[in-house]
């Protein structure tokens, strides 16, 4: 009987054939933001075939456990609560950085490991959350990437920093402000919050016209920073304007028209010609019938490091994932990555790239 006893305990963090390997996949998956979140489902839904195809990690095969948080916050911390009772041993999610606050606190408390593929907010990482990995740089490293890109553009001394009030959006806005005060070319002449879905953006637009500014910086996601880039080159507003990896993705091109030519936007940096990159968008193709979409190249990474942790860890164990994380490295769509002590991936950085003849392309 204690023999038996002792199996049951082993086999509850050891990889043991019998039962499934748990996996939360949490995202947008409806809504303005749905684009960001599905291919992030479809990533770990490919990855997790693959595996399971191929016999499983160690004979255990994965199931994963989806759930719709619409990128709001209040919807997020009930999820979190429903798949820590699911008994997932990872989260692959949440998207937004808003959302993905609201829950990793509850997966923290649940010994649930999560990894982010585009939740940017700093303070994610840092020792306050032990249980949160992502497979994207924060924003203080994009924000200092687009001052610096800003201030050398070409007679852009009087910037306007414009932020949707969400934590992504005004974080990353927040750290512009902060760097360029700390430059010595350029300061900061605007820095306001807009009202997310509104309809009409004159006013702001009107007191970035006032203020004499050279440049538009811009923090926050696709839907306002297509309606306000637009509201501006209709009235002849022809400054640059400037914004994160929100923005960086074909739905805003979509939206925004004719009006996104010449927009600037950092973003992951570009690894399409990466083997695994090619194979990945390959196999999207193949099982979806169409072209993958926003982070879905980091999502894939997140899930491959997972799966990788797990096999290399041989347990399912919070420890035993954590440390293979943190201690391991493995090839992905991105680069050969692993994590630091703070979550944050080692090998990946931003990029800034420009709208050219309707299609977003990195600048050198």
């Amino acid at each position: 009987m204690k023999a038996i006893v002792l199996c049951l305990v082993i086999c509850a963090s050891a990889l043991c054939a019998a039962d499934e390997i748990k996996i939360g996949v949490v995202g947008a998956f409806s809504g303005d933001l749905a684009s960001y979140g599905i291919p992030t489902r479809k990533a770990c839904e490919i990855i997790a075939k693959k595996v399971n195809d191929a016999g499983g990690i160690k004979g255990r095969k994965i199931r994963l456990i989806t759930e719709d948080d619409s990128c709001k916050p209040e919807i997020a911390a009930n999820v979190a609560s429903k798949i820590a009772g699911e008994k997932v041993i990872a989260v692959i999610g949440h998207i937004c950085s808003g959302a993905t606050k609201s829950a990793v606190g509850i997966y923290r408390s649940s010994g649930i490991i999560c990894i982010s593929p585009s939740a940017t907010t700093p303070d994610l990482t840092g020792g306050r959350y032990p249980n949160f990995f992502r497979t994207i740089a924060p924003d203080n490293a994009q924000a200092m990437l687009v001052t610096s890109f800003t201030r050398n553009l070409k007679n852009c001394f009087r910037i306007a920093v414009l932020h949707d009030k969400g934590d992504y959006g005004k974080g990353f806005a927040e750290y512009v402000k902060r760097y360029f005060a700390e430059q010595d070319r350029g300061h900061v002449v605007l820095f306001e919050g807009v009202t997310p879905g509104a309809v009409d953006y004159t006013a702001i637009i009107n007191k970035v016209v006032n203020l004499k500014a050279d440049a538009l910086v811009f923090g926050g996601y696709h839907p306002e920073a297509s309606k306000i880039v637009a509201q501006m080159r209709k009235r002849g507003v022809t400054i640059p304007f400037i914004s994160d990896d929100g923005v960086k993705y074909d739905t805003f091109i979509k939206v925004a028209g004719t009006y996104a030519e010449g927009v600037y936007a950092s973003g992951p940096r570009d690894t399409t010609k990466n083997p695994l990159a090619v194979q990945a968008f390959a196999e999207h193709k193949k099982t979806y019938g169409d072209e993958a979409g926003a982070f879905y190249l980091n999502a894939y990474a997140a899930m491959t490091a997972l799966v990788n942790a797990i096999d290399k860890a041989k347990t399912i164990s919070y420890d035993g994932v954590s440390a293979a994380l943190r201690g391991e490295y493995v090839d992905t769509p991105l680069g050969k990555i692993s994590f630091d002590k703070q979550g944050d991936a080692i090998g990946v950085g931003f990029s800034m790239y420009q709208v050219v003849k309707g299609a977003y392309v990195e600048l050198k």
